[in-house]
């Protein structure tokens, strides 16, 4: 879980982690547009309270994130033994999509946050493009993936197959197929 900085009351750590705790489930019920002003009625809290703990939603967004970017961060380390370098990539973009869709309009604020350095996003999908660099680097040095691809294109192609999954709930297939597409054009 992502902590608060060190050296805070009890209290505030108590605060950060109960506004954290609903902003999950408020944005998992409710998509990433949700409410903050519910978030901290439910966290028990005002919302000055909320504000002084993350100033805008990117930075609440950022700081749940947090957690699933070390998720996806540790399955890239594990993916970098994986014999086959372009399936390790696939696995991990297939991870990231995953995460993308657990909360609605996510992916909507990803795909914005990458064009704003500034962003707590931004900031938080740095160690991101790291680990996929490491992933579609061994894939074209495979050559398994063509030269000129770039990770950033990739995140941005990820992002919009989750987006695209988001607005037709009726088919749970579309993300895997979308991405299947994507990745043919991929190849050396």
């Amino acid at each position: 879980m992502a902590t608060p900085p060190a050296g805070k009351r009890a209290d505030a750590r108590r605060n950060h982690d109960r506004l954290l705790t609903e902003a999950r489930t408020a944005f998992a019920r409710n998509g990433a547009d949700a409410s903050l002003e519910d978030v901290a009625r439910r966290a028990g809290v005002g919302i000055g309270t909320l504000y002084r703990h993350f100033p805008n939603r990117h930075a609440l967004l950022s700081a749940i994130f947090a957690d699933a970017v070390s998720d996806l961060l540790n399955l890239s380390r594990e993916l970098l033994d994986d014999p086959q370098p372009c399936t390790a990539l696939v696995a991990w973009l297939r991870a990231v999509i995953t995460h993308a869709s657990e909360y609605r309009g996510l992916a909507r604020a990803l795909m914005s946050a990458s064009h704003d350095d500034a962003s707590a996003l931004a900031r938080c999908s740095d160690p991101m493009h790291e680990a996929g660099s490491a992933l579609l680097t061994r894939a074209q040095r495979a050559g398994d993936v063509r030269p000129g691809v770039s990770i950033g294109d990739l995140l941005q192609l990820t992002n919009a197959i989750a987006l695209a999954a988001e607005e037709t709930p009726g088919d749970p297939e579309l993300a895997d197929r979308l991405l299947t597409l994507t990745l043919r054009g991929l190849k050396a």
